[in-house]
Order: C-alpha cells, then sequence, then structure tokens
C-alpha cells in the first residue's frame, strides 16, 4: 500500500480509500451480509487501506455500525486508521431531521460517534450544501466538534465551486475551521468535475477523494454496449442508465485497449488514471468482495504512461451541468 497526504494537512491517508455505502441493506444490490461486510473490511486493513469512509445517511447507520464493529475488534491501532462518515441526509422524520443547522450536526456527530463507536471522527463531511442554513452556522458548528476533540478534520462533499469556495471564503474571514478536502464524483467518464470544483481544489490546496471511481462499475467493464440490463443495479437506477453513452463506450474501449497491453483489468486501468492526478488523493473504492477488493489493490501497481493517460481521455470534454445527479 501506498500513503499520501491529504491535501495540505500532515494527516496520511492510504492511496485507496474503502468506501463503506454498500454495507446495509438500505438496497437490493448492497451486500446485505455481515459477515461478508465484514470480511472485506478486515482484508482491506490486511493489505494497508487505513482510510474508511461512509456516512450517517447509509442504509440509516447500518454501514456506520458495521464499520465501527470491525475496526474496534481489528488488530490496529486506532491512530493509524482515518475514519471519515458525513451528516446532512434525513435521519429522522419531522423537524429537524436532516440538513446542516447547528442543531442537526451536533446530535448526528454524537450519534455517528456511537454507532462508528469510536472517541472521534478523524475527517466530518458536510455531505451536500444546504440552502437553509448559514454556512457561518455550519461552519461554528463543525468549529466545535474540534475544540471538544469530537472531531480531526472536516470535509465536504458535492457541490458547486462558488459555493465551496463561499465555505472557505468565510472560515478564512471568521477562523473557523477550513475544509480540507472535497469529495467529488470522478472518474473517466464522469469528468464535470474538472470544469467545476477540482481547479478550485487545486489553487487552494484542498484534498480530493472521488467519489465513484468505477462509474457504479460500468468502468470495470462488466457491462457490454448491445446487452440487455433487465436486472442488478443498471435497471433499476437512472442515475446509472445515464452513463450508456455513445462517448462513454469509445472510452470502455479505450479502457479495454490499455488494460490489455498492461495485462491488467479494466477496473484497474481506470483506477490508476485516477492515481495519476495530480489533484487526487485518495479514490473511494466501494468493493462488495474481497475478489473485487484485491483486483482494485492491483491499480497501485499499473504505470501509465502520458500517451496512455491522453488516449484514456480524450473521448470526453468535461462540461460542468449544475444538475447533474448524484447519489
Amino acid at each position: 500500500m501506498e500513503y499520501t497526504r491529504l491535501g495540505e494537512t500532515g494527516l496520511e491517508v492510504s492511496r485507496l480509500c474503502l468506501g463503506c455505502m454498500n454495507f446495509g441493506t438500505d438496497q437490493p444490490w448492497m451486500v446485505h451480509d455481515r459477515e461478508q461486510a465484514h470480511a472485506v473490511i478486515d482484508r482491506a486493513l490486511e493489505l494497508g487501506i487505513t482510510f474508511f469512509d461512509t456516512a450517517n445517511v447509509y442504509s440509516h447507520g447500518e454501514s456506520e455500525e458495521i464499520l465501527g464493529t470491525v475496526l474496534a475488534d481489528a488488530d490496529r491501532d486506532r491512530s493509524e486508521l482515518v475514519v471519515a462518515t458525513k451528516v446532512y441526509g434525513p435521519m429522522h422524520e419531522g423537524p429537524n431531521g436532516e440538513g446542516l443547522s447547528r442543531k442537526h450536526v451536533l446530535e448526528q456527530a454524537d450519534a455517528s460517534l456511537e454507532r462508528l463507536g469510536t472517541d472521534y471522527i478523524d475527517l466530518y463531511q458536510i455531505h451536500r450544501w444546504d440552502d437553509e442554513t448559514p454556512i457561518e452556522e455550519t461552519l461554528s458548528a463543525f468549529d466545535r466538534l474540534v475544540e471538544t476533540g469530537k472531531v480531526r478534520y472536516v470535509g465536504a462533499s458535492t457541490m458547486p465551486a462558488w459555493k465551496f469556495m463561499k465555505a472557505l471564503h468565510a472560515a478564512d474571514v471568521d477562523n473557523y475551521e477550513r475544509f480540507v478536502s472535497m469529495q467529488c464524483e470522478y472518474n473517466l467518464v464522469d469528468r464535470h468535475e474538472e470544469a467545476n470544483v477540482l481547479p478550485l481544489c487545486a489553487d487552494q490546496d484542498v484534498g480530493v477523494i472521488p467519489w465513484s471511481p468505477l462509474a457504479g462499475g460500468f468502468l470495470t467493464g462488466k457491462y457490454e454496449r448491445d446487452e440487455d440490463r433487465d436486472s442488478g443495479r443498471a435497471a433499476t437506477d437512472e442515475f446509472m442508465q445515464k452513463r450508456f453513452t455513445e462517448e462513454n463506450w469509445a472510452v470502455l474501449e479505450r479502457v479495454r485497449d490499455v488494460a490489455d497491453a498492461h495485462d491488467a483489468t479494466p477496473a484497474q486501468v481506470s483506477l490508476a488514471w485516477l492515481l495519476h492526478q495530480d489533484t487526487v488523493d485518495a479514490p473511494i473504492v466501494g468493493p462488495r468482495t474481497i475478489d473485487h477488493l484485491e483486483d482494485n489493490i492491483g491499480a497501485l501497481e499499473i504505470d501509465l504512461s502520458h500517451r496512455d493517460l491522453e488516449r484514456l481521455a480524450e473521448p470526453i470534454t468535461p462540461v460542468w451541468n449544475p444538475d447533474i445527479g448524484d447519489v
């Protein structure tokens, strides 16, 4: 395993982050078997992964509970591990059940700590921007969490660059804790962030931890252009269905060609492309099985040439669409 610093902080993280959204029972395609989920997390630890990402809203807390249980039993020093979770989404019906108000942020931080079975969260992230709450109120709440030792660093996820810059500016002006990372969708077929938040992250020395680095499985090569997709996530997820475009198929063809040349899998080449991007610290992989996890780890061994990188990127011209969907 390789390690790097998150943004301009001194925090060391593994070059691949294990995403834990798949662990739970909220969707049919998730890993419902807790023993299987535990086995994947255990193997990640054995392979040197020290960076784990989840969220309170993933299967309504189940994901945090699963991760917390495994880490509590793991033979690893807690100081080596970086546990990241998020706040924003709906956690109960009625008033104050979601959002980034001071009340919701502080209450959900305590709830996440209990589910994770830990005394502190290494990276606490706003899952989305809250148009109903002043960003200064949210930053003040995050500041309080850092002051009391419940949180070490604060991060953000998925938003227009102008809103993110507004948050960074407010933190600088009012001396609040500054967001040190941005979690955004980024992969070879979803490159809109190159025209949005990634240049800002580079300018502001903000760490980048891309989600969906394999485009929901599209870049693993498991789909074929002319096959029927009447079952699984591809049949039920409208966001996934939008990936089956001609330009995306063109990218996948090149991924397969480069993979053949490197004796690698399409997933490994797709992850290696991300790891070669200067702005990227640690892609968030979401394997459902140990085999998938071990395949993902192989991306660290692939050295893509400048020509490889150009060929893979060439079919798509990044354009920012503020209405693009997210998960």
